[in-house]
This record gives C-alpha cells, sequence and structure tokens, in this order.
C-alpha cells in the first residue's frame, strides 16, 4: 500500500483482502488531507418508520398525552405512560413534533377504501399518493432519504442502505390491489424506483465490509470459520506502523467492534441451524429470534458504517403493516395489528402503547452508540439526524391525522433539540420534511410532497 509512506491518509482509505475490503474510520492522520481539500463533514441521516401509528394519536390517547406532551417548547414533561418516556435522558437531542397529517396515505376514490395499511409506507418518506395497482406501472415519489443521498451519498461506497425488522420479500400484489413494493419498501430512488429492504445482519455485515476480492475469495471466506479480519491481518500491521499511538488506538477499536458484530451474527447462525425449534421459523439464518436484538445489530452496524463513511444514509424499517407479530418483552402478548385495533377502549389503547412504549425504548441504544462514537472534532450524534415517525395516526380507524413524529441528533448544528413543537391543525407533514431537507442541504428543493411551507425548529 503506497499510501503508508505518505504523511497523511485520504479519508476514504480501505484496508483489502481476499473477500474483504474494510474502510477505515476517522483518524487523526485524515485531518490535514481533509482540511486541504475544503471538506465538509456532510449530515447523516437515518429515517425509521414506525408502522400502525401510535396511540396518542386517538382522541383518548390525546386525553391522557400518550405522545403528544401538554405543553410546548423546552419545559415540556413528558407523563407516565407517554410512549417516549424513555428518551426523557435525551431531550436536549431530541425534538418532538405533533400534530401533523399525512394525507397523501388517505383514499383518493372509492375504490382505495380500507387499503390504507398497503400504500402508508410507500407514503411515510415521499409524502406521495401511490397509484393503486399491483402491476409493474408502480408509481409514488422520490423519498426524503434519497433526495439526500442523490447530492451527499454520491461520495460513498453505498450511497444508502435500506434495513428493515420483518420480511419484505412477499413480491407480486398486497390487498386491496396495491402492489406490495407500497407495503415492502420506505426508500424510493424515482417515482417508479422503490428500494429493497435488507433484513438479514450477515447480507448487510456482507454488503459493508465484504465487498472485496472476487466472488470466488468471498464464497471461499463465507465457508471457513475465519473472522473478515483474519484476510487482512498482515495489511493491518503495515498501516499500524504508519499511524501515531491515539490513531492505532482508534483503529483497534474499532476493528474490534467490527469483529464483535461479526461474532454475534455467527453467534445467531450458529443457534439457528443448531436444530433448536424457532419463534421466527419462516426467517432467514442470519435473522436472530429476539426482536431487540435484531434491531440492537442493525443499529450497531449503522454507527459502523457512519464511522467508516461506507454510506451517510440508512432507511429502518421496524415493523410490516399488519403484521400480527407479538412482543412478549413488551408486557402483552398481544399481536401488534389485532392491538392497534383497540376498539377506543382505554384498557386496549394502554395495552397497545406497551408495544409502542417497547419500539421507542430501543432508540436509547442507538444514541448513546452515536455520542460515544467520535467523528473529528465532535460525535456521529452531533453529526446525526435521525427521523422517527409513522405515516398513520389513529390506527384503529386507520387514521393519518395528527400523525407521530420526533428528531434525534443534531445534523451538525442544525437541530437544537429539547423541543416540543405543535403545529397548526392540517399541517403536512411534508412541511417538516421539507424543513428537514433544506436542513440537510437542499435548499434547492421549493417543495416537497403536498407540502405547503417550512416550520421553524
Amino acid at each position: 500500500m503506497n499510501i503508508l509512506r505518505k504523511k497523511t491518509l485520504p479519508r476514504r482509505t480501505f484496508i483489502k483482502g481476499a473477500g474483504a475490503s474494510i474502510a477505515l474510520p476517522m483518524l487523526d492522520a485524515m485531518i490535514p488531507a481533509l482540511n486541504a481539500k475544503g471538506y465538509k463533514n456532510n449530515s447523516r441521516l437515518i429515517c425509521i418508520e414506525e408502522v400502525h401509528g401510535l396511540p396518542g394519536c386517538n382522541e383518548l390517547g390525546a386525553k391522557k398525552f400518550l405522545f403528544s406532551p401538554q405543553t410546548t417548547g423546552r419545559d415540556y414533561k413528558l407523563v407516565k405512560d407517554n410512549v417516549l418516556k424513555s428518551l426523557e435522558e435525551w431531550r436536549k437531542d431530541t425534538i418532538i413534533i405533533s400534530n401533523t397529517d399525512v394525507r397523501m396515505a388517505e383514499p383518493i376514490t372509492p375504490a382505495e377504501i380500507g387499503g390504507d395499511h398497503f400504500r402508508s409506507s410507500a407514503v411515510f418518506l415521499t409524502q406521495t399518493h401511490p397509484k393503486q395497482t399491483q402491476g409493474s406501472d408502480i408509481h409514488c415519489g422520490t423519498s426524503l432519504d434519497q433526495l439526500h443521498a442523490n447530492k451527499f451519498g454520491q461520495e460513498t461506497i453505498l450511497p444508502s442502505l435500506q434495513l428493515c425488522i420483518e420480511p419484505t420479500d412477499k413480491g407480486g400484489g398486497c390487498d386491496y390491489n396495491y402492489s406490495c413494493s407500497y407495503t415492502d419498501c420506505i426508500s424510493w430512488k424515482s417515482p417508479t424506483e422503490p428500494l429493497p429492504m435488507v433484513r438479514d445482519p450477515r447480507v448487510a455485515f456482507d454488503l459493508l465490509f465484504g465487498a472485496g476480492g472476487s466472488p470466488e475469495e468471498r464464497s471461499n471466506r463465507r465457508r471457513t470459520d475465519q473472522s473478515i479480519l483474519d484476510w487482512i491481518t498482515s495489511e493491518v500491521a503495515k498501516l499500524q506502523q504508519s499511524l501515531g499511538p491515539s490513531d492505532r488506538h482508534r483503529l483497534n477499536e474499532y476493528l474490534e467492534d467490527v469483529r464483535e458484530i461479526e461474532r454475534r451474527i455467527q453467534k445467531i447462525e450458529t443457534q439457528n441451524t443448531s436444530g433448536a425449534p424457532r419463534y421466527l421459523p419462516e426467517a432467514p439464518i442470519g435473522v436472530p429470534d429476539s426482536f431487540r436484538e435484531h434491531v440492537e445489530v442493525m443499529f450497531d452496524l449503522q454507527a459502523l458504517a457512519f464511522m467508516s463513511d461506507l454510506t451517510r444514509v440508512f432507511s429502518f424499517k421496524m415493523g410490516r403493516d399488519a403484521s400480527g407479530r407479538v412482543y412478549p418483552e413488551s408486557g402483552t402478548t398481544r399481536g401488534f395489528h389485532p392491538a392497534s385495533h383497540h376498539g377506543e377502549r382505554e384498557d386496549r389503547v394502554l395495552e397497545f402503547a406497551k408495544i409502542n412504549t417497547y419500539h421507542v425504548s430501543l432508540i436509547p441504544y442507538f444514541l448513546e452508540k452515536l455520542k460515544n462514537t467520535p467523528d473529528g472534532d465532535a460525535s456521529l450524534l452531533d453529526r446525526t439526524m435521525v427521523v422517527y415517525g409513522s405515516p398513520m395516526g389513529n390506527s384503529n380507524i386507520h387514521n393519518h391525522k395528527r400523525c407521530p413524529l420526533f428528531l434525534a441528533g443534531h445534523a451538525n448544528g442544525q437541530l437544537k433539540g429539547n423541543q416540543h413543537v405543535i403545529t397548526e391543525d392540517r399541517t403536512p407533514m411534508a412541511n417538516v420534511m421539507l424543513t428537514l431537507l433544506h436542513k440537510l442541504g437542499r435548499d434547492d428543493l421549493e417543495s416537497f410532497g403536498d407540502s405547503t411551507g417550512t416550520l421553524s425548529i
């Protein structure tokens, strides 16, 4: 590697071996080169969809402040049953936005009535009404994450990566004459090009770290019990000789993080091939039965990808519309979709809230990891914008009003945190997303979806 004889390293330096290619994290040795090029560390973006809305979006839930706090500004209070309670310690890093509508998910024609579950996901990040079809003539809009990737993701190996937890491989048509592409995808590269989601952590790991070498080399590596790092040992040793003590320590920590995720994935695969009964028998071998474990592994992969600048854009679909999955860790054994149809009964609304509370409680794990990961003179949390929301409001009646949305991270100083914003009635969620696009550097966009303006956040 002739790069080792230089005084500085390019930001995008790889250690390559047979069937492996590991991008390096930000090192002090890279900073002079970055400064010389006038480098700007563009914001990372992750968009997370919560299907089925939240219980605080119906009349009873609103009265009990299960999502939207009673007060606005910086002094808002989260009641005990608020589904965002786990974010209390992160309030300086979060912004709650209440009362926005996702009108593009509503039915327009009589034939579309009842099909909300089968078009909502497509609307979330596009804020565009999808064409009702099960054919190849699908049509929606370009999504928020892809508009960011189109401008800032082209500098990275992967412009973006799409991850999910639930199966999204049904193909063909879904109910109410909607293509399953609308249900299975939240990222749209263009109005006619939905991007597939990756459910298997092994597949995601190999996309990020296993791209080097020939197909035969990659296949050989996967057939062995060796770590991906074993294929680059000599190159790592050479690189370390050229680094200062702090960079060597940083590199060792990063490679150990890569190895730890690899160990976890290997452990999951071993458990799932042991012959023991599985909670998710239909899932790929690399998919853990535990929802928490699955989400955390995916968050770890995203943090590592941000750290090494392999990609700056993720979308993450944590559920699938109409899913009956049970989350026993949440405190209820009622299926997700049945629980969302709570009939406005207080006990059922609170039961549904347990599932949503559990889902949100997994977010601090990711925020903590971003906060503790340096990126130049800041942390990844300072560099990142996290968008978490749902295109559905009151799922009991398939309503798309007062939909839940919150933001986390600081996007290179563009998001201040510690805010609760209640918008005026009938404000499109698209207004928030247009505002976020501007904060991400897309000032060239004058509109997005059905936006009518921007917000002050």
